[in-house]
């Protein structure tokens, strides 16, 4: 007996502990679970609607003068005099002398110039005596028939002329080149760059210094070819007739930290393409930049750097959407009915660092009253729940909206605020 429970003992308890095990695995307890709602995103929102867009293209330039000149002597000479406004900064007026040369060589040259004249003079009165006088003893000595014109002195008489004419030629040119050692400015200007002072020699071609004129300057503006097509630009052609009148052109630039403004119009197109950037290059102008203005406006400088808003049509029926609720690919995200996201790529007609501009008309373009999300939302998948807030109110989680805008929606708390009746 005692051997048996020795036995089936160990056996029975092997078993029982395998019954145990077997019963708490298929009792055990079923975990509790929960199913928890998606998660919704609250974003910012606004109801789109039809506006008009003053389309204003931006270019930069730098100013350059309408007409630059070097000043090139056409005597050589000394450097005698120079005029206080012949120096950099200096303005000038037509026909103000600038810089005198010696003069003395010039006014010696038209001294001999005159006396060799009055020399070629008394030679041709004296030949023109003694033709005359062969005629008479042609005459006298009874011969018929026409003297030839070496008997007459003809060619003698003809060369007096000559140089009576060669000497009165030689007064004009020592005459003009007298009047060359004094440099006058072709034009109102400003003096850039002077290259000589008193007592320096210079010779023909010279460079005496830069000058510019002063009555306008010019600044040349490349455009956007997209941008372009909304702006009525002056088109000149062959016969002298031009399509559209100047456009208006604002340009702004800082001056000791402080902005300052100036108007101008744009004159002209140039002629060529660059073949770089593939731009079209328009030429603006800002008259008399120089004179002193009421307002204190600073005057412009050859080479400086402006910024230009050139002044274009009027976008009527467009939508303006925020640079920040664009993404990429010109992509923006509409929230319809039941708060719920539909992307849609879009055609901007114009745009900027801030806004794009798309048309109300466009196939792809949402309608007025659509909701247009503002929030940038990483991964935005389609059709997915959102909590909007429109145009500061915010929509009734899951509720529906009305067709065509925002109007009628009930507005809910969110998750943690209070009810505010």
């Amino acid at each position: 007996m005692k051997r048996f429970l020795r036995a089936t003992l160990p056996l029975v308890i092997i078993g029982g502990c395998g019954f145990l095990a077997w019963w708490f695995i298929s009792h055990r307890p079923q975990p509790q679970t929960m199913e928890m709602p998606p998660p919704v995103v609250r974003v910012e929102a606004t109801a789109l609607k039809k506006t008009s867009f003053p389309v204003k293209v931006r270019s930069q330039g730098t100013v350059q003068p309408r007409t630059q000149s070097s000043l090139l002597p056409e005597v050589s000479a000394k450097v005698i005099e120079v005029s206080p406004s012949f120096r950099p900064g200096g303005f000038f007026d037509t026909g103000e002398v600038l810089l005198r040369l010696d003069p003395v060589d010039y006014e010696t040259a038209v001294v001999i110039a005159k006396a060799t004249l009055a020399q070629a003079e008394v030679t041709l009165a004296e030949e023109k005596t003694k033709a005359e006088q062969a005629r008479a003893n042609w005459r006298t000595l009874g011969k018929s028939g026409e003297p030839s014109a070496l008997a007459l002195r003809l060619p003698q008489v003809a060369k007096a002329e000559a140089d009576v004419a060669s000497a009165a030629a030689q007064i004009a040119k020592a005459e003009r080149d007298l009047e060359r050692t004094i440099i006058r400015a072709p034009y109102d200007g400003q003096v850039l760059e002077q290259l000589v002072d008193v007592g320096q020699f210079v010779t023909q071609g010279t460079s005496l210094g830069r000058i510019f004129a002063i009555d306008y300057v010019e600044i040349r503006l490349p455009l956007p070819e997209r941008e372009m097509r909304f702006l009525k630009l002056p088109e000149r052609f062959r016969d002298g007739e031009t399509a559209t009148s100047s456009a208006p052109v604002e340009l702004r630039s800082l001056i000791d930290g402080k902005p300052a403004t100036w108007t101008g119009e744009i004159v002209r197109v140039e002629s060529q393409i660059d073949e770089t950037t593939r731009q079209i290059t328009a030429v603006a102008q800002v008259n008399d930049p120089y004179a002193q203005k009421s307002d204190g406006r600073p005057t412009l400088k050859i080479g400086q750097f402006l910024e230009a808003e050139i002044e274009g049509e009027l976008l009527t029926d467009v939508f303006i959407i925020p640079r920040r609720a664009v993404r990429a690919g010109n992509e923006i995200i509409l929230i319809t009915g039941g708060n719920k996201l539909s992307r849609r790529t879009v055609e901007p007609l114009i745009s900027d660092g801030d806004q794009i501009v798309i048309s109300a008309h466009s196939p792809q373009s949402p309608a007025e009253g659509d909701v247009l999300c503002l929030t940038p939302i990483p991964f935005a998948a389609e059709g997915a729940t959102v909590l909007p807030k429109i145009d500061g109110a915010l929509e009734n989680p899951g509720g529906s909206r009305p067709e065509g805008g925002v109007k009628g929606t009930t507005v809910a708390p969110a998750p943690g605020e209070k009810s505010s009746s």
